[in-house]
């Protein structure tokens, strides 16, 4: 299929879209939106950014050629700064496929929605709720509720067990999400690509690298430095920032004297309180609203509270005659 064709069935693709789309880069999973379709090129606006970007028809096909000679899926590491927005627009063609977890572009023979696509609009459920069965959303509501109870804001007029109960949520919660957090992380370092921040609703995050030194044994440390005429006393009484000073002056790399470790891990970059507030009073609104639909519940709860009560009166009047009597009994043994 030429380039003419490809071309045309990739601009009635994006037409389709609906204009609230929200797309993002592949390797940076940066959000934008696309504002115009025109006959030589699509204008884009980065989210948060009012500038627009004009993506060339010229640089499309030098993509599609770039992804045809391809021997296999086209590296997207290959592209030039500013091009990641190209695949994710080639990838709303049909016979483009995008891999966001091995950041590559290839022709498919099977059409496939593109994963950079948030193409859909939330319907409201009026099914069910279903509560996720973890650990941490258990907590939390009884946390919530905790919470509702007791103004947390004077702890010091509150009660030794309700500081007990709030505590031991506290703790549960902190526990619970630091697994479900370790969890999430592990599958984001699948997906993320270099260090570049990627961004969600309520913030962003970034692939980092910590490094661990682990000193190596001390005989091949002191024989390595005698070798380079560093006397081994100077190091043996000294802390390892001594060591490092030693090998500025040398040729051993730091990896002759440690034994490096690498492990990546997930940190957060930033933060978007003012989206995190709006989402919570959505919440709260929500939870005001689920409030009035519940007066005949609490009617309910109430009236078998009261009949609960009245049980509790008749058994305890029902035990309190019984006593009675037992009591007239045995005072009448005593008489005989």
């Amino acid at each position: 299929m030429s380039f003419r064709v490809t071309w045309d069935n990739l601009l009635d693709n994006v037409e389709e879209l609906p204009a609230d789309a929200t797309l993002l880069t592949p390797l940076s999973q940066k959000p934008f939106h696309i504002t115009d379709v025109q006959q030589h090129r699509v204008l884009i606006e980065y989210q948060g950014d009012s500038e627009t970007v004009p993506l060339q028809r010229e640089q499309f096909e030098t993509l599609f050629q770039r992804v045809d000679d391809a021997t296999g899926p086209f590296d997207l590491d290959r592209l030039p700064p500013g091009a990641e927005p190209y695949a994710t627009v080639m990838s709303l063609h049909p016979r483009f496929t995008i891999d966001d977890r091995d950041g590559t572009l290839s022709e498919s023979e099977t059409p496939t929605p593109s994963p950079l696509v948030d193409a859909h609009t939330v319907e409201q459920d009026d099914g069910p709720r279903e509560e996720p069965d973890i650990s941490v959303y258990a907590d939390a509501l009884l946390l919530i509720d905790a919470l509702e109870q007791h103004d947390v804001t004077s702890l010091t007029e509150l009660d030794v067990p309700t500081l007990v109960n709030l505590y031991t949520l506290l703790s549960d919660v902190q526990r619970n999400a630091n697994d479900l957090r370790q969890e999430v992380r592990g599958v984001l370092l699948d997906r993320l690509h270099h260090d570049q921040p990627v961004s969600g609703q309520y913030g962003s995050v970034q692939r980092a690298v910590r490094r661990n030194r682990t000193l190596k044994d001390d005989e091949t440390v002191l024989e390595l430095l005698e070798a380079e005429g560093i006397d081994p006393e100077r190091v043996l009484t000294v802390d390892t920032s001594k060591l490092d000073d030693a090998l500025e002056v040398t040729s051993l790399s730091e990896s002759d004297v440690y034994d490096i470790e690498e492990s990546e891990y997930v940190r957060k970059a930033d933060v978007d309180e003012e989206m995190k507030e709006t989402r919570l009073q959505g919440l709260k609104d929500q939870l005001a609203g689920a409030d009035e639909d519940t007066t005949e519940l609490q009617a309910e709860i109430e009236e078998l509270e009261q009949r609960i009560t009245e049980l509790t009166i008749v058994v305890a009047r029902n035990n309190y005659s019984l006593l009675e009597s037992r009591v007239d009994q045995e005072h009448c043994r005593s008489l005989l």
